[in-house]
């Protein structure tokens, strides 16, 4: 063997000694910076489906809870406020709930699992502000002398009934958005996942 080949071993065997050494560094540089890219505690917790007790809600009261960023409210509409879909089926622009601001079992006369609880995203669709409940019907409501009842965007003025379905003529182009949610049982809501319970 000459002094050449034994130099070239050496370089051989140093390199490849480097090059492993340079390939662990990198693979241990890279675990921080891919442990980065998969998401916090915190976002995971942000889109995750929402528990709410609904037990104390009585009966025309509202609640309002966070799922996504967004407030969601639950509402325990009273008989009047159900009968009150009735009288304003001719005046909203999505009547029927056609258009798909709402999941497959919601899309009836009030928009929910039970007539009853209304569970809807408090957001206008026109460009995103938070509507005010409007519960008072008629003139003491400030809204207007035959008022049904329902929710006023104070920023433009789009109105939706009790079951947020958006008046003609306003605005807003949609009824308000209905989130996934089923029921786990008659005093516990799951919002961000479908299916009736």
């Amino acid at each position: 063997m000459s002094v050449d080949q034994k130099v070239d071993g050496g370089r051989r065997q140093l390199l490849l000694v480097t090059s492993a050494a340079g390939g662990v560094a990198a693979a241990a540089a890279a675990v921080p910076f891919v442990a980065s890219l998969t998401p916090s505690e915190r976002a995971k917790a942000a889109g995750a489906p929402v528990e709410v007790d609904i037990s104390k809600l009585q009966p025309g009261q509202m609640m309002t809870v966070e799922w996504r960023g967004k407030p969601v409210w639950i509402i325990n509409r009273t008989k009047e406020m159900l009968e009150s879909l009735k009288k304003t089926e001719g005046e909203v622009s999505d009547p029927k709930s056609d258009k798909p601001m709402q999941p497959a079992y919601a899309q009836n006369e009030t928009r929910s699992i039970k007539p009853e609880i209304l569970v809807a995203v408090g957001i206008c669709t026109h460009l995103g502000c938070s509507p005010s409940d409007k519960f008072k019907t008629g003139a003491d409501s400030g809204v207007a002398p035959d008022w049904a009842g329902g929710f006023l965007c104070p920023c433009h003025g789009s109105t939706f009934d009790m079951a947020g379905r958006v008046y003609k003529s306003k605005p807003a182009p949609d009824n308000l958005e209905i989130p996934p949610h089923k029921y786990l049982s008659d005093a516990k809501i799951i919002i961000g996942e479908d299916g009736k319970a």
